[in-house]
């Protein structure tokens, strides 16, 4: 069987301290999260940094380096680096991209336009055109995320053009209250217009995170957990911290048998020259 790779989302851009008093926000609070995801079975972490200030997501060039340098010194760890920004307040492309020149292995690229927090998450055809070109200059592989069948319609496109470069890497996103839902039909669906040789990696946000994340277990797929996507270690239960929700899906996957990739073992899935 095909090793999973786990990645762990470590913060995001939205969710305060009010709703999770154990969510990361500063760079000291970020990189010792992702520290513990490490060592707890996270071969990838996707890293938002914070305003320590107002506590919301922020694109400051400084603070990403800040914890791409801490974990580069003291990890082996995939760094895969937000050019979302906040979802809905639509930052400029520059700042959204400014992460990308730190080079990281990989850099999130949502492939289209969707209403989230009550407001239009903005990836016009520019924006994609402008962050795929960028990237490419930069040997940074896009991880391509998918939140509805459209994006993945103009992912392909794209690559048809030249634009995104094999092997394609997709990070689903199921569940959020604009997007496809959290059910294994609406899954199947998008993973029906995969390309060959594609890697594919599920997020379920909220309570989809269980079904999604065993839906990438039995047809081969990888797995995001994290804070990001999911503040519940179990009904009622709050986690305290990310690697909780890393340990929690490396014990299904280990009772499943599927092997747990390191991340060497994840660079050589994923086609990445670090």
């Amino acid at each position: 069987m095909e090793k999973v790779i786990i990645t762990a989302a470590i913060t995001g851009s939205r969710i305060m301290r009010d709703a999770a008093p154990h969510i990361p926000i500063t760079p000291e609070e970020i990189i010792q999260s992702a520290l513990e995801a490490w060592r707890a079975g996270a071969a990838i972490v996707h890293i938002h940094v914070r305003d320590p200030k107002t506590g919301l997501g922020c694109q400051d060039l400084h603070r990403f380096r800040q914890v791409v340098e801490a974990l580069r010194k003291e990890t082996d760890l995939i760094l895969s680096l937000t050019t979302s920004g906040i979802p809905g307040r639509n930052l400029p492309a520059e700042e959204r991209l400014c992460p990308v020149t730190l080079k990281p292995e990989l850099a999130s690229f949502d492939a289209g336009s969707i209403n989230l927090g009550g407001a239009v998450f903005i990836n016009d055809p520019a924006f994609l055109d402008q962050a795929a070109g960028i990237m490419k200059q930069a040997g940074v592989k896009p991880e391509i995320e998918i939140f509805d069948l459209g994006m993945l319609i103009t992912a392909l496109r794209m690559h048809d053009e030249g634009k995104l470069d094999d092997p394609l890497h997709f990070q689903f996103v199921l569940g959020p209250p604009w997007g496809a839902p959290a059910t294994p039909k609406s899954f199947l669906h998008l993973h029906d217009h995969l390309p060959p040789g594609a890697t594919w990696s599920t997020i379920g946000i909220g309570r989809g995170f269980l079904p999604m994340a065993m839906m990438a277990l039995i047809m081969g797929g990888h797995i995001r957990v994290g804070m990001e996507d999911n503040i519940y270690l179990d009904k009622g239960v709050m986690a305290k911290t990310n690697a909780e929700l890393v340990e929690r899906v490396v014990r299904i996957i280990e009772a499943y048998g599927r092997p747990i990739a390191s991340p060497s073992e994840a660079r050589l899935l994923l086609g990445l020259k670090k």
